[in-house]
């Protein structure tokens, strides 16, 4: 089955985003997902302005945050027709060698949406059918959530979930987010879901005032505290909760450099550094402090499919909340909406959203 679409895609880094028609036609295996929404994330914004390279030449259609309905299938996937679904931001080929030993984020055949293969800023999107994340509508209604909303859970919730899962978080444990914006944001509440008391830091003291109402105990600006003082306030803090002072899990979630010597800085014994934010520029680090502390750091790409589900449960039992952190936005402003993330004139995730 043949379905004429609309995508808008990148010709060039900086170029405005251009509509064009095309056919999305599932192959064997595959599913033609009408979009419901695509969250807009800082890796788009990579590709577009700052020159981070797609694996796919261009024109290609950006966006890697996509949910939606099921309206065509190919052969040996059709028991997924008329399913609401969110579309994995990396999907493994499932049969090499790293997808059998369960470590499909480094699957060589992956394809990501907006990188590999055409993205979700389209009226539809075609992908393989096999790892798609099925969406309870019943369960979705009644959180007071649509689909297009739970497009972000895609990337900005199960990338940090991943995170907060490979860090082996308990009840009991300090947690420290670097960065709270939509990734870290989401990594405050999962964290803080799994039963960490969370520290929030971030130079927005908007970002931090709102997600002191989402599972942060408390939020530290390095505006207003140097890296020793804000090491001093989190020993501290955990020394008058009864935490640990030592086995610290740190995620770093801004994609900043400056974020990212701020979380090496907060090394402590036994500490777990998770690094989730992406930035092209360099960062000078005394890297013996590892050694020191006997700390171990880790990179987290994207989330493995497997753990999808248990990510959206989270959020289908009111464990993170969506809604106050995200923003609808017709897909015919993708430009101006593009201009305006970029300016950080944005305080809430952007969903773009295909006209009906």
């Amino acid at each position: 089955m043949s379905i004429e679409a609309r995508r808008w895609v990148m010709t060039a880094a900086g170029a405005p985003l251009a509509s064009e028609g095309f056919k999305a036609e599932p192959g064997p295996g595959e599913a033609a997902v009408a979009v419901a929404g695509c969250g807009l994330c800082h890796t788009d914004l990579g590709y577009y302005y700052d020159g981070v390279r797609t694996k796919h030449a261009l024109p290609l259609a950006l966006g890697h945050e996509v949910s939606g309905r099921v309206v065509a299938t190919g052969a040996g996937a059709e028991a997924w027709r008329g399913r609401a679904v969110i579309v994995p931001a990396v999907i493994p080929c499932g049969s090499c060698d790293f997808c059998r030993k369960g470590r499909g984020a480094i699957c060589r055949q992956q394809k990501m949406p907006g990188n590999d293969i055409h993205g979700g800023f389209a009226s539809h999107i075609v992908v393989p059918a096999r790892d798609l994340c099925p969406v309870d509508e019943a369960r979705l209604a009644a959180r007071g959530l649509d689909l297009a909303e739970v497009s972000v859970v895609a990337d900005a919730v199960t990338t940090p979930y991943q995170a907060v899962v490979r860090a082996e978080i308990k009840p009991g444990m300090l947690a420290v987010v670097v960065g709270v914006g939509g990734v870290g944001g989401y990594a405050v509440q999962i964290a803080h879901a799994f039963g960490a008391a969370v520290v929030a830091i971030d130079v927005d003291a908007d970002k931090l005032e709102a997600i002191s109402r989402h599972g942060a105990a408390l939020t530290l600006n390095p505006k207003t505290h140097d890296e020793r003082a804000l090491k001093k306030a989190i020993f501290d803090f955990a020394k008058a909760r009864g935490l640990p002072q030592a086995e610290w899990a740190i995620f770093e979630c801004s994609g900043s450099p400056q974020g990212q010597a701020t979380a090496f800085g907060l090394l402590v014994h036994g500490a777990t550094l998770c690094v989730v934010g992406f930035t092209m520029a360099k960062v000078e680090l005394r890297l013996s402090n590892l050694m020191a502390f006997d700390a171990r750091a880790i990179g987290n790409w994207g989330c493995v499919p497997e753990l999808y589900p248990g990510a959206l449960d989270l959020v289908l039992d009111g464990k993170i909340a969506i809604k106050p952190f995200v923003q609808r936005h017709p897909l015919e402003s993708i430009n101006s909406v593009f201009a305006e993330a970029h300016a950080h004139k944005l305080a809430r995730r952007p969903i773009l959203v295909p006209a009906a």
